[in-house]
C-alpha cells in the first residue's frame, strides 16, 4: 500500500474501494485507469482482490466529500471502466466500500467512540431503509456486510459490536485502527449513484457527530 495522500481541507476524509470485475486483471487496463485518475494529482491506486474473479480493486487516497464530488475525475474513470467491459452492479461479488477517517468523528478517542456508537446504532435502527439504498439483497449482506443486531442504546450497540468477534465482513467494520469502513453498498459504475452513496455516508457521519444519543434513539 502506498503512503496515503490526503486531499481536501478538514478532518472528514473518505477513502473509496471500488471493486470491478470481469474485465481482466491485467496491468494494461490498470494503467489506463491510473493515467486518468492521477493526471492532475495522486488520487488512486489499484489492488487485485481475491474475492474478484477477473477484476481490479480501485482504491482512492483519503478525500473530503467536496474533493470527491468536484476534483476527483470519477466521471472519466467510470466511463473508462465501462468501455473496457468491467461489470460492477451486475457482478454479485463486487462491493463499494467507504472508509471514514476516525478523525472525522472527533479529536479525542472518547469523542470518536461515542460518535461511532451512534453511527452503529443508526445503521441498525434504519437497516431496512439502508438495505434498499445499498441495492444489495439481504443474502448478499449476510455474506459480505452482516449486521450486528440492534441493542437498546448506542453505547450498548458499540459494546455488542466489539464483543461480537464478527471480523471485517460487517456492514460497519471496526477492525481498522484509523478508519471505520462502511461495507454495505453494492458497486456501481454510475456517477450519480456513486455520488449519492458518498453523500449518504457523509449524512451518516453528520448524524453521528452532531446528535446526542437520545436524539438518535428518538429518530423516526
Amino acid at each position: 500500500m502506498p503512503d496515503l495522500v490526503f486531499h481536501g481541507k478538514g478532518l472528514r476524509h473518505f477513502g473509496v474501494e471500488l471493486e470491478i470485475d470481469n474485465g481482466g486483471t491485467d496491468r494494461y487496463n490498470a494503467e489506463k485507469l491510473l493515467n486518468i485518475a492521477n493526471a492532475d494529482a495522486e488520487n488512486l491506486y489499484i489492488k487485485t482482490d481475491g474475492s474478484l474473479d477477473d477484476g481490479l480493486e480501485l482504491v482512492t487516497h483519503p478525500m473530503t466529500l467536496e474533493y470527491h464530488l468536484n476534483a476527483m475525475p470519477w466521471a472519466e474513470i467510470l466511463h473508462k471502466a465501462q468501455s473496457m467491459d468491467y461489470l460492477s452492479h451486475a457482478a454479485g461479488t463486487c462491493g463499494l466500500h467507504v472508509h471514514i477517517s476516525r478523525m472525522a468523528f472527533g479529536c479525542t478517542y472518547e469523542q470518536q467512540e461515542a460518535a461511532i456508537a451512534r453511527l452503529l446504532y443508526f445503521v441498525e435502527k434504519f437497516w431496512a431503509e439502508l438495505l434498499r439504498f445499498s441495492r444489495r439483497t439481504q443474502g448478499q449482506m449476510n455474506r459480505r456486510a452482516a449486521r450486528y443486531g440492534i441493542r437498546l442504546t448506542p453505547s450498548e450497540q458499540m459494546n455488542h459490536a466489539k464483543n461480537s468477534c464478527a471480523g471485517r465482513y460487517t456492514a460497519v467494520n471496526l477492525t481498522n485502527s484509523d478508519t471505520v469502513e462502511i461495507r454495505m453498498f453494492r458497486i456501481t459504475l454510475k456517477l450519480t449513484t456513486l455520488k449519492a452513496t458518498l453523500q449518504m455516508v457523509n449524512h451518516l457521519v453528520e448524524v453521528a457527530v452532531s446528535m446526542s444519543d437520545s436524539a438518535v434513539q428518538e429518530l423516526s
